[in-house]
């Protein structure tokens, strides 16, 4: 039988009595490097406090650095009866040794003994729950999963950092390419179980440490972004993602930045008239398109509930002022008279009755308005196209696809973002 046992960074020293005594027994002992030059000590020490017979064998230690090397050995050793035990970091069936040793060693041949992983003890430190936790492995892997996670906007992430990839360093520069550094919290965590264990919050612009243990990982905790100190010196638009509010409940449900600047563009913005913005979300192009326009009347409608107060938050951050936020079914309040005729529309909700919006916004724009409306899907394009032509518009469709860039090795890589279709409908008259 092999036992396999998991440990923290603290090694032999945090191994629990069970364990223990099945390293008392061993004849032949697999450990990483780091753990190897506690094992001589700590069996001398066994021995001079009578823990294991006087005269016992000394175990055989071998590094188990390299998986590969080791299964001869194993194999041998279990053949001919000799008890083994394998140290291993933390779970060893979660991202460790025990999915190899499955592939050579008979199940029943295996025992495991996982100690807490990385990941528990990281948000025990931090006293956080985390079922609600997403995590991505970097190691030996491109940053493309790391950047993929967090365009969800997940509550809490956490990256299993490669040390010979840059480690910590790479997950800040991914984090700081997707826009999103002003909504985590980015916890360093060293040495998880070691007496010198050290879990700490770093700044965004704080360096890391210089003596930042390769035995990390790092925690990206979502919160409020901090409101601006001066709207007034944000750029004119394009904003980060990361600088708007989000639902607790429903992250990443925004229109991304690239996406954002292309659907100010379509719209043409005149210096007043009256701006629809339909399926508003976290009021992101509505708002900034209010930073361009200051004189424009924008409505903003969104039917999830906390919608209204959740746009309002964000005006206030931006420094603008719509002219209404309506947290209500688009139909039923469009068909109303309450609402100014648009010279301007974006439609960028609705679901399952956006064609039946379409009719009403048809129905309402001004003279020489604009419709804007993104899409996922070619079927959505084929269903919301017609009616356009049918109102005599001038149709326009394009598709934006945008990649951003990401740390690669020495380099960067491209991450893309998923393409969206842009349907236009100007009216001439």
């Amino acid at each position: 039988m092999l036992e396999v046992i998991g440990t923290d960074a603290a090694g032999v020293a945090g191994l629990t009595p069970r364990s223990l005594e099945l390293l008392r027994g061993a004849r032949l002992v697999l450990a990483p490097t780091r753990l190897l030059g506690d094992l001589a000590p700590w069996w001398q020490q066994e021995l001079a406090a009578g823990r294991v017979p006087a005269g016992s064998e000394t175990p055989e230690l071998l590094a188990s650095d390299r998986p590969e090397l080791i299964i001869g050995p194993l194999e041998e050793s279990l053949a001919a009866g000799r008890p083994a035990v394998l140290l291993a970091s933390g779970d060893p069936l979660w991202f460790g040794i025990g999915r190899l040793l499955l592939q050579h060693v008979r199940p029943d041949q295996l025992r495991f003994h996982p100690a807490p992983s990385s990941l528990q003890l990281a948000f025990a430190r931090l006293g956080r729950p985390w079922q609600d936790a997403a995590w991505v492995s970097l190691h030996g892997r491109d940053p493309e999963p790391l950047a993929a996670a967090l365009q969800k906007r997940p509550a809490a992430l956490a990256v299993l950092t490669d040390p010979g990839r840059g480690g910590a360093e790479e997950v800040r520069r991914i984090l700081a390419a997707s826009g999103l550094a002003a909504a985590y919290g980015f916890w360093l965590c060293e040495r998880l179980g070691h007496p010198a264990e050290r879990v700490q919050r770093l700044a965004p612009d704080a360096p890391l440490p210089a003596d930042c243990d390769p035995l990390h990982l790092v925690l990206l905790i979502a919160e409020p972004p901090a409101p601006p100190a001066d709207p007034a010196a944000l750029p004119l638009f394009g904003l980060d993602d990361g600088l708007f509010l989000q639902h607790d409940d429903r992250p990443g449900l925004m229109t991304k930045r690239e996406v954002r600047i292309q659907l100010l563009a379509d719209l043409e913005l005149p210096a007043a008239g009256v701006l629809w913005d339909v399926g508003a979300g976290v009021g992101s192009v509505g708002l900034e398109a209010l930073r361009l326009r200051p004189a424009l009347a924008l409505w903003a409608l969104e039917r999830r509930g906390g919608s209204a107060a959740l746009i309002r938050a964000n005006a206030e951050r931006l420094g603008v002022e719509p002219a209404g936020v309506l947290e209500a079914d688009a139909l039923s309040v469009l068909d109303e008279d309450g609402l100014p005729d648009p010279d301007r529309v974006l439609l960028g909700g609705g679901g399952r009755q956006r064609l039946a919006l379409l009719e009403i916004v048809l129905r309402r724009l001004r003279p020489l308005g604009q419709v804007v409306i993104p899409l996922a899907t070619l079927e959505a394009l084929a269903q919301l196209r017609p009616p356009l032509e049918r109102a005599g518009l001038r149709v326009q469709v394009s598709q934006l696809q945008a990649w951003r860039g990401a740390p690669l090795a020495e380099g960067t890589r491209l991450a893309p973002l998923n393409p969206v279709l842009v349907l236009k409908g100007r009216r001439v008259d």
